[in-house]
């Protein structure tokens, strides 16, 4: 999710020099104040068990360790 609200700050604000500290801090700022009225929301369609199948190799078996 931060790495969509990155991509959105970047198109829509950072695609451009600017010239200074200031001005980047009170676009970024004014960019963040609507971003947020917006309340936009994430609709994850990859689930926790589908990420399990799919990227299986990705996550350790898990044994009783110290377990007899």
């Amino acid at each position: 999710m931060a790495e969509i609200e990155l991509s959105h700050l970047n198109r829509q604000c950072l695609d451009r020099r600017i010239a200074d500290k200031e001005i980047i801090i009170h676009e970024v700022s004014a960019w963040n104040i609507a971003r947020n009225q917006q309340a936009t929301v994430v609709n994850w369609q990859f689930t926790t068990t589908d990420a399990r199948i799919k990227l299986k190799r990705l996550y350790p078996v898990l044994t009783n360790v110290g377990q007899n």
